[in-house]
């Protein structure tokens, strides 16, 4: 029996789950506060507290499924860990200090969501909901990351940036600048009065949020024909695609390279993702749409024990030289 500890480490939150054998998890995954990103000042050190506390939660959990007290291996997908390899290092060996494993694997929380979306294997991932960056890894561990520059200077396609495109919209059409759509009605049975949306969105503590959850609208309103929502999704769609197909030939290869769409925007309907699909077999290259075969969980666990897939040149590993007793 293999003994995984399996770790998503964002910035809102740090998700933990305890692997015991070859399927499911056997465990419920817990949850506790997450940490800025290794590449920020005293990022390492929050990362620590995160990953630690987790593991405390899971405590409990421990006692009964370790019978021997130890963990084989810990993978950690952590945002930051590929603007700073360093701080990943440093991440691994404080890690396998502060837990009671044989080894510690960190990565980019970017990697393990494509190992779990795609059970490990390579092709192309596109995370799409209130941002939107694509990651591709090639068979050699060829990696490529396209978009995800946030919200002002990228994220195109995303849910923020369509939220927002809705907006512009219905304002245009509020000041009788732009044709008519009932995004306008819609922003305002959201937002209230749309003289004050500027200061709606400018007040908030988090505009691209805010603004993503007027996407579902776009989408409704896209459905329904209306021929404004209409366009800003099939734009959403072409920026999409876009990335796809520039992470697809960063990574290259001769073969069909599969393509998962995970994140709240793989849902949002026929309006984005039928345009997107037919982009995607009009750009000429050998991509396949597959649907996402599991969670960034999922990924930590498959990197954990997959020491040779095209993963692996993606992760730093420190091993412990010498086990002490339980």
């Amino acid at each position: 029996m293999t003994a995984v500890l399996a770790v998503d480490l964002g910035k809102t939150g740090c998700r933990a789950v305890l692997w015991t054998g070859p399927d499911g998890p056997d465990h419920p995954v817990r949850e506790v506060p997450g940490a800025p990103g290794l590449a920020e000042s005293g990022g390492v050190g929050a990362a620590v507290a995160a990953v630690t506390a987790a593991a405390v939660a899971l405590g409990d959990q421990f006692a009964s499924a370790l019978p021997a007290g130890r963990l084989d291996t810990v993978c950690v997908g952590a945002a930051g860990a590929a603007a700073d390899p360093a701080a990943a290092r440093s991440l691994a060996e404080l890690l396998l200090d502060a837990l009671p494993a044989d080894e510690v694997a960190v990565t980019s929380d970017a990697v393990t969501a494509h190992a779990g979306a795609l059970g490990g294997g390579a092709g192309v991932v596109l995370a799409a909901g209130t941002g939107a960056v694509t990651v591709g890894i090639g068979e050699d561990g060829t990696f490529a990351r396209v978009d995800g520059w946030g919200p002002w200077l990228g994220d195109e396609g995303s849910g923020a940036w369509i939220g927002r495109a809705g907006l512009r919209a219905a304002l245009r059409s509020h000041d009788g600048r732009g044709p008519a759509t009932t995004l306008t009605s819609a922003a305002s049975d959201r937002y209230g009065d749309l003289d004050r949306l500027p200061a709606t969105v400018g007040h908030s503590a988090n505009p691209a949020r805010l603004t993503a959850a007027f996407a579902p609208l776009v989408a409704g309103a896209a459905a329904e024909g209306d021929a404004v929502a209409t366009g800003i999704l099939r734009d959403a769609a072409a920026a999409l695609a876009e990335a796809v197909v520039a992470a697809a030939r960063g990574v290259g290869g001769s073969g069909p390279l599969p393509v998962a769409v995970t994140g709240g925007l793989s849902g949002i309907g026929a309006p984005l993702m039928d345009p997107f699909a037919d982009l995607l077999r009009a750009s000429g290259l050998p991509l396949r749409v597959t649907p996402a075969l599991g969670d960034p969980l999922y990924g930590a666990r498959l990197l954990a024990l997959d020491h040779a897939g095209p993963h692996a040149p993606l992760l730093t590993r420190v091993h412990r030289t010498a086990v002490p007793p339980p």
